[in-house]
């Protein structure tokens, strides 16, 4: 009688591996379709990682393959400041998991971008001047619209404030704040964010 022959735990690890990673990617892509209704656009290839929390996403627009991390939260809010406030958000760009984008106004995420995990990304703040209210009661203020131009990449737990431009290529580090405009191909770090390096063809930087 031959000896029985086992799998060795190695082997055993990667097959299950393989089914967790091919089911919850299954689970996504079909979570994606059955939700795109509700977006103003969804582009092909796709996807929306569980968990996720989405509201009102009517005016929201996702390009083609784009990768949306779980954790993340995509919002707008329509009748702060207007009533249909949009996040745009180009063709492959990956946003990395527990990134925040919320929208009163506009936030563009050009083609190509790249979001560390825990990103918070927002166009306006909180009122907080009525002492006799709670801060979550007194609505919304400086709203300005934000744009992250094509190819940018940010750091893990970058927090960018309303009205930043952040240009083309730019890198920003790990934990910065973003008060003010990034130019093309550059390099910021900091709270607040200052630029500490410039590279590349700045003819190009313009294109």
């Amino acid at each position: 009688m031959s000896p029985v022959r086992y799998w060795p735990l190695s082997a055993v690890g990667k097959f299950f591996l393989r089914c967790f990673e091919r089911t919850t990617s299954l689970r996504d892509r079909l979570f994606t379709l059955a939700v795109r209704g509700a977006f103003e656009r969804v582009g092909p290839r796709t996807t929306l990682a569980l968990p996720i929390k989405l509201r009102h996403v009517d005016h929201v627009s996702l390009g083609a393959r784009v990768w949306i991390g779980p954790g993340s939260w995509i919002q707008t809010l329509p009748g702060k400041v207007c009533e249909a406030p949009r996040i745009e958000i180009g063709e492959h760009c990956l946003v990395s998991g527990e990134v925040v984008l919320t929208a009163a106004l506009e936030i563009v995420l050009e083609a190509e971008v790249l979001l560390g995990r825990g990103v918070h990304i927002a166009d306006h703040s909180h009122a907080y001047g009525d002492t006799a209210l709670p801060v979550h009661a007194q609505g919304v203020t400086k709203t300005a619209p934000v744009r992250i131009e094509y190819g940018a990449w940010l750091g893990q737990g970058v927090v960018v404030c309303p009205g930043v431009t952040i240009g083309r290529g730019a890198v920003i580090g790990a934990g910065s704040v973003v008060t003010r405009d990034i130019p093309a191909h550059s390099v910021a770090v900091g709270s607040p964010a200052k630029v500490i390096k410039t590279f590349g063809d700045p003819e190009s930087s313009a294109a």
